[in-house]
């Protein structure tokens, strides 16, 4: 490697980068290391939902608010990022409708929807008929639904070559290699920033977060970009199909409890594809693309882990759960605030 830098982040998921990027931009010289190609692990399997509103939950309020200050910094940050690169991360505000297909469901929907109702979020419901109007391709089970305009998504694979992109103009050097240490890392940069995931045994006990592995197995299919199945991501309580301007469609995603292990299995592929297909019945005429498996960081309480560690010279941003895509933009300059703060009293 080239001389020490100001900073080494550790990780080339889609936190990482961002990170990387923002620490470029004020100055400091930086490079991310990674094992695999960037945005090879739990960044490349993400469907890229930006739904804070429709993916509130029940005794996660004190999330919602850093949710909600990342969905709004989005636009800024995807359109400073295509003009730092040159190119498309696929964002778009295009809404988010949440359907019911039976009475069971229709209760589970409704209940979401007043939740989201009583915490001040803009949440419209549906009828049956105005959920297919909406979208033609809806199952005539459509029962009723809440629709959220203000959720959008973005094209987790596009968004990571935008900033590899992004990080080539500035300088910054993204180097394949596995760091098998916190002393590895610092002999490459003055800062370390660790962003890798759900992976945190190279970090020495007393600075490592409470991150495990919460696998997630995910659906690509594939049709003409021209004629969408569906303009809006579709959530039921089982499943989300999350459509791309491309013609391409995601179907997702499981969630368990299984280790490090990233095996595709049958059943999971299965319940996908049925549950999509109960909500919108024309999926079944697309091309089937790929299944994939990634590991989402979890924390005990879902939390990220975003901070200056006891150990100096380390600064940690790990644990995003199923929100990396998300809060990235929040956590990017988060970090690179920390980071300059640190450099500045060096």
């Amino acid at each position: 490697m080239s001389p020490k830098r100001d900073v080494v982040v550790v990780g080339a998921g889609v936190i990482g980068l961002a990170s990387a990027w923002r620490i470029a931009q004020r100055g400091l010289s930086v490079a991310v290391l990674d094992r695999g190609e960037p945005g090879c692990g739990a960044t490349r399997v993400s469907a890229g939902m930006l739904a804070p509103v429709t993916e509130s939950e029940f005794e996660d309020e004190p999330l919602l608010e850093a949710r909600l200050a990342a969905s709004a910094a989005w636009p800024r940050f995807a359109a400073e990022l295509a003009e730092a690169s040159g190119l498309d991360c696929g964002y778009r505000r295009n809404g988010c409708l949440a359907v019911a297909l039976d009475a069971d469901e229709l209760a589970d929907v409704r209940r979401h929807h007043d939740f989201r109702l009583e915490l001040g979020l803009a949440a419209e419901w549906l009828l049956p008929s105005a959920c297919r109007q909406l979208e033609p391709a809806l199952s005539t089970a459509t029962a009723g639904g809440s629709f959220t305009r203000d959720d959008g998504e973005v094209d987790p694979r596009a968004l990571v070559a935008a900033l590899v992109a992004s990080l080539e103009r500035s300088g910054v050097e993204i180097l394949r290699t596995e760091v098998t240490s916190l002393d590895h890392a610092l002999a490459h940069g003055r800062t370390v920033v660790a962003a890798t995931g759900a992976w945190a045994a190279w970090l020495p006990d007393d600075a490592r977060p409470p991150v495990r592995p919460v696998k997630g197995q995910i659906v690509r299919l594939r049709g003409p970009a021209g004629d969408p199945v569906v303009e809006r991501t579709i959530r039921t309580p089982e499943v989300y199909v999350v459509p791309r301007a491309s013609g391409e469609v995601v179907v997702g995603a499981t969630v368990e409890e299984r280790g490090f292990d990233t095996t595709v299995t049958a059943g999971a592929v299965h319940e996908l594809l049925r549950e999509a297909y109960r909500a919108v019945p024309e999926l079944a005429e697309l091309e089937f693309a790929e299944a994939s498996a990634g590991l989402r960081p979890g924390t005990p309480d879902n939390t990220p882990v975003v901070g200056r560690s006891t150990v100096d010279g380390l600064v940690v941003a790990m644990g995003h759960y199923r929100n990396g895509i998300l809060l990235a933009p929040t956590t990017a300059d988060l970090v690179a605030e920390l980071v300059t703060e640190k450099a500045a009293v060096a």
